[in-house]
């Protein structure tokens, strides 16, 4: 198993967009899964955020996490960046490779000189989140489900990254 960034794997962009339109498209008002690829599209970056990293196992694309802006603007406007998108393709679950593309993305962002970051997940205790280090912030409710907002400091005075 190995991280890659999407921008180098274009060919796994309608994977990715189906995975997430059959996760989280019912959450977008007139969604649909070529929508969906137009936005993942958007992620085609290597150097510059926002990305997607994905986790290749040989030739096939085991999971994906993005670094990307604002994910919660209308509610956080002051929680720049977010680790989103976390998605791990069922035949590769329960192998840590969801914690494997939340610290893939913490380190990224440190090197792009992110200090802090954010992220939505529907596990209202933390789920893995919480055993990696992000700490609970606030719970919201902005489409679907309510959500727990969660935080982690990197670099030296936030811990590991």
């Amino acid at each position: 198993m190995h991280f890659a960034m999407l921008a180098d794997h274009e060919y796994a962009v309608p994977l990715i967009a189906r995975w997430y339109y059959e996760e989280w498209g019912y959450l977008h008002e007139n969604a649909t899964q070529d929508g969906t690829a137009r936005d993942v599209r958007g992620y085609l970056n290597r150097e510059v955020m926002p990305f997607i990293v994905l986790a290749v196992d040989g030739d096939a694309i085991a999971g994906a996490a993005q670094l990307k802006y604002r994910e919660m603007a209308e509610t956080f406007p002051d929680y720049e960046h977010w680790l989103g998108g976390v998605y791990v393709a069922p035949e590769y679950r329960g192998r840590s490779i969801g914690s494997a593309l939340a610290e893939e993305i913490a380190r990224r962002a440190l090197s792009c000189g992110v200090r802090t970051l954010y992220l939505q997940t529907e596990r209202l205790d933390g789920g893995l989140y919480r055993k990696l280090g992000w700490e609970p912030i606030t719970h919201a409710k902005v489409r679907g489900p309510e959500v727990l907002v969660m935080r982690r400091r990197l670099g030296r005075e936030g811990g590991r990254a």
